[in-house]
């Protein structure tokens, strides 16, 4: 593919577009600025090639324009001063450079047309080029949000929320049991304790009857 055809491609692209093909937009985007400013610096070059031989045809056919008309103009003297094979003579000279000067018109116009494009080229390309440039750091800034926005979506996916809840239900009830056997035990040994404590007093009280009991028999025996 020529140059220009490349140019061409270049003009045509969409950086929007593209994005959505690229596997690291980022790099592709700078690789797509650095491609179009190198096509701009050969279209540059070209354009000043073109307009080199534009301004060689215009010469050419200038000179060759002029010539014809100073021949014309000796021919005229030359019959003027009845001299008819001198004004032939000039007249072909005349003819000669008339053929060149619509040569060189043609060549010109032709290469005119060319430079006319080839400017037009260069200014898109220029336009297209700044405005990528402009475009560079959102389209990065969006790439590296986009990038960030996915990873944080395939960690948040990754999260089981109802496998790690119901865990978290089975280990909740797990404590529930084991507070609730540990207050089971606590009251257990509490109401041991109480049994015992109550079985010492009924004891002590029991002695005290006796002692009571004793007391009285005596009192009633010295009685008698």
């Amino acid at each position: 593919m020529g140059i220009f055809g490349r140019i061409s491609d270049i003009f045509k692209s969409n950086v929007n577009d593209a994005l959505d093909k690229m596997e690291d937009p980022e790099k592709m985007i700078k690789q797509m600025i650095i491609e179009m400013q190198e096509g701009l610096s050969k279209a540059t070059s070209s354009l000043a090639t073109a307009m080199a031989q534009e301004k060689k045809m215009e010469r050419e056919y200038n000179k060759h324009a002029q010539a014809a008309q100073e021949w014309e103009s000796k021919a005229a003297a030359a019959l003027n001063a009845g001299k008819e094979d001198l004004a032939r003579q000039a007249l072909s000279q005349k003819a000669q450079h008339d053929g060149q000067a619509a040569q060189y018109k043609q060549m010109f116009d032709h290469a005119a047309s060319e430079t006319r494009k080839l400017r037009e080229m260069v200014d898109n390309l220029k336009a297209k080029l700044n405005e990528a440039k402009m475009k560079e750091s959102t389209l990065i800034a969006r790439s590296q949000m986009a990038k960030t926005q996915k990873k944080l979506a395939k960690e948040v996916g990754s999260f089981d929320a109802s496998s790690n809840f119901s865990k978290f239900d089975k280990f909740e009830e797990k404590i529930l049991k084991a507070e609730a056997e540990a207050q089971a035990f606590t009251e257990l040994a509490s109401d041991g304790s109480a049994s015992l404590n109550d079985e010492f007093k009924q004891l002590a009280q029991s002695s005290q009857v006796d002692d009571e009991l004793a007391k009285l028999r005596a009192k009633l025996n010295q009685g008698q």
